[in-house]
């Protein structure tokens, strides 16, 4: 994974000589002063062992081997509970974060469209107490407008202050928060309010005149609307009987009804939190029923994960609230006085598609030192930066990557690079605000080029995470002394995990050198099941005779010696081919998706074929500079759907998977160029970026069958 640089073989000599009497003199201080000799040593100790001596036993962290932790603060068994002990030991502290939008304006780019472009003003917070006031006064106003304990309510909105408001109400007051993706399509939205029964939604104006217009009338149970963020322009096609409200306004009811909170009946840990609505890689969203004492133990897993955890502490909230991977993480942050300041994906930086030239974008201008991201986020910063430092100079091109080479070869013996993070990172490392101390990644498997560049470039331990919906996101996270890459860490303290046999594949727990399977996440982060279907949740979902409630991932394993867990396959994403082969789509997605070339790809294999074909959205840029080179020219759809074209990108796609070592059957002999993105909004990808095979299928069954020598 080392860069490759051109400098002269004498001066590269001379340099390697520089930096060895650097590295000896520098020793003694640095072995003496840092704390790293601990990090050295911790990176190689067991970090999780088998129960029981025998194939098949489940694996612990060695923290808690006898007895899983589940409860975060001694008596908080259900999340109000969690906040009250937050507020009242945080109480004037600053939780919830938003930047005042101080103008917008209308942006017409040179092909005729227009982008709107927003100037921020700095973060204005609320502290634990408005935020705990906030919350019971709106839990109270929607006591009057009907809501009862243990019935739905839905929030469809944007990651916000608001949304967490929201939340801690419903935690507050037992209602069960359904939780809709804002990127969602129609008929998901519709499935997942007429499933869950909702007669009241929560959202923002925007997604409201956007998407709930168009579909408000397929929910006929739905009687109540509420906005967070004011009033809305008049609708005059609102269906007869439902009112719209606005957040104050319920909140000012609330006020007026102290009385009201005092008959709540309050939650107890087994009672029903959340209905979370997967995003769904396969078919309409299931609604995952998770727990109150579900949550309590998975960020109990998580937060034991990150060390000195604490009020100097600030996250930034951006990826969505829907996901269990953004919840989870800032309701660990908020039950440790942690300081939450909101983005979003179009605010972010400061070449976000929202910011207005030369205004500072949510980054910048918060400087967090915890955040949350998905491989998919993180691949294009590492794509970004790496386009930058190839339209370098020699010599600074060479210079960093003379540093970036040493530092990882540093960092792999546990050692820190003081002088090469404040000469060369330190202007990298400003993109994320210059503070960030972990990362935190999830959602899908984080390439070893990229985990690697974001340890180096940005200075910090990234955690690679392992959880789904089903777990509360809660599974395995990597330790921040461990630097190596590949792994998603050993089993939280909250959980066990236990590879099963899986004979089609090949996988046993009896395989030598490391035991294989599929992954068994056990404990109570465990979910209660699928919302309104059985049939499902009896399938993914078993008990032990011990009790112990066992989530089967589908998720291929296996366990190395120190006790870290490494994903190695996917049942779903492996495909037998004509001749007998087996591929795993995803194996050959990981080798390819870090080309230059390569902004998403998207393998497919058919039984009834021989060969494996793939989708690509290639890069704009690197694409429109090949085409150059070979003396093509057209616009960006004309290079996309050119035969000429396939046939130059399908070359550095062999060549790549032939360095990556892919057998020869797992190449893709042949590819289809696609000139349009894949986002959340196209359907063909979820919130996380995780393909959505089915839906990819079906839109480029025409390819398909072209790339297969189908006839009609």
């Amino acid at each position: 994974m080392k860069l490759k640089h051109t400098i002269n073989p004498v001066l590269l000599q001379l340099i390697h000589l520089i930096i060895l009497v650097y590295s000896f003199i520098t020793y003694i201080p640095w072995y003496i002063l840092s704390g790293s000799r601990q990090t050295v040593a911790k990176s190689k100790q067991i970090k999780a062992k088998p129960v029981k001596n025998k194939p098949g036993s489940p694996y612990r962290s060695v923290n808690s081997l006898h007895c899983l932790a589940s409860v975060l603060y001694p008596g908080c068994d259900t999340l109000d509970k969690v906040f009250k002990y937050a507020k009242t030991k945080f109480k004037d502290k600053k939780l919830l974060g938003t930047r005042e939008v101080l103008k917008e304006e209308d942006e017409i780019q040179p092909s005729g469209k227009v982008f709107k472009k927003v100037i921020l003003g700095k973060y204005t917070w609320l502290s634990y107490d408005e935020v705990y006031v906030k919350a019971t006064n709106f839990g109270n106003g929607l006591a009057i407008l009907g809501q009862q304990p243990k019935t739905n309510i839905a929030i469809f909105c944007e990651t916000r202050a608001e949304w967490m408001i929201v939340a801690q109400t419903c935690f507050m007051c037992n209602y069960q928060l359904v939780t809709l993706y804002a990127t969602l399509g129609g008929p998901a939205i519709v499935h997942g309010l007429n499933e869950s029964e909702v007669t009241t939604i929560i959202t923002s104006k925007e997604l409201m005149q956007t998407k709930l217009k168009e579909i408000v009338s397929q929910v006929p149970l739905l009687r109540h609307i509420i906005t967070v963020d004011g009033k809305p322009t008049t609708w005059s096609e609102f269906p007869k009987g439902i009112i719209v409200h606005t957040m104050a306004s319920v909140q000012a009811m609330g006020t007026k009804a102290n009385n009201v909170s005092k008959q709540q009946a309050r939650p107890v840990p087994s009672d029903i939190a959340v209905i979370m609505y997967t995003s769904g890689s396969t078919g309409l969203p299931k609604g995952v029923m998770i727990s109150h004492c579900n949550l309590i133990a998975g960020i109990t897993g998580m937060a034991e994960r990150i060390p000195r955890l604490g009020e100097k502490d600030i996250y930034i909230g951006y990826l969505p609230l829907a996901h269990v991977l953004e919840l989870s993480a800032e309701l660990v942050c908020l039950s440790h006085g942690c300081r939450i300041g909101y983005s979003s994906p179009q605010t972010l930086a400061d070449q976000s598609s929202k910011i207005k030239k030369g205004s500072k974008g949510d980054i910048t201008m918060l400087r967090p030192t915890l955040m949350a991201s998905v491989p998919e986020i993180m691949d294009r910063i590492y794509k970004n930066v790496m386009n930058k430092v190839n339209e370098m100079t020699s010599f600074q091109r060479n210079l960093f990557i003379l540093a970036y080479n040493y530092k990882m070869e540093q960092i792999s013996k546990g050692y820190t690079t003081p002088l090469c993070d404040s000469l060369i990172f330190r202007k990298v490392r400003m993109l994320l605000g210059g503070k960030i101390r972990t990362l935190l990644c999830g959602g899908a498997p984080l390439s070893a080029a990229t985990q690697r560049f974001m340890n180096i470039c940005f200075c910090c331990p990234v955690g690679q995470g392992y959880g789904l919906t089903e777990s509360a996101g809660a599974g395995t996270i990597t330790e921040v002394w461990d630097y190596t890459t590949g792994r998603v860490g050993a089993p939280l303290v909250c959980c066990e995990i236990k590879l099963m046999n899986w004979k089609e594949g090949g996988y046993y727990n009896t395989d030598k050198p490391y035991p294989r399977g599929e992954i068994l996440i056990g404990g109570q982060n465990v979910t209660m099941g699928y919302y309104k279907n059985e049939e499902r949740t009896k399938k993914d979902f078993t008990v032990d005779e011990n009790g112990q409630r066992w989530l089967h991932t589908g998720d291929i394993g296996e366990f190395h010696a120190d006790g870290c867990l490494k994903i190695i396959d996917r049942k779903k994403d492996l495909v037998k081919l004509q001749a007998g082969e087996y591929v795993s789509l995803g194996k050959v997605e990981a080798a390819l998706k870090n080309l230059p070339l390569v902004d998403n790809i998207c393998a497919y294999a058919s039984s009834f074929q021989s060969y494996v074909i793939a989708f690509v959205v290639p890069n704009q840029k690197e694409l429109t500079e090949l085409a150059r080179k070979k003396g093509f020219k057209g616009t960006w759809e004309e290079i996309c759907t050119s035969a000429e074209m396939e046939k130059e990108v399908l070359k550095v796609v062999a060549e790549a998977a032939s360095s990556a070592h892919l057998e020869k059957f797992e190449i893709p002999l042949k590819i289809h160029l696609s000139p349009d993105p894949w986002t959340p909004e196209t359907g063909l990808v979820t919130d996380a970026f995780k393909l959505k095979r089915r839906e990819l299928t079906s839109h480029y069954q025409v390819d398909i069958d072209r790339m297969y020598g189908k006839t009609k």
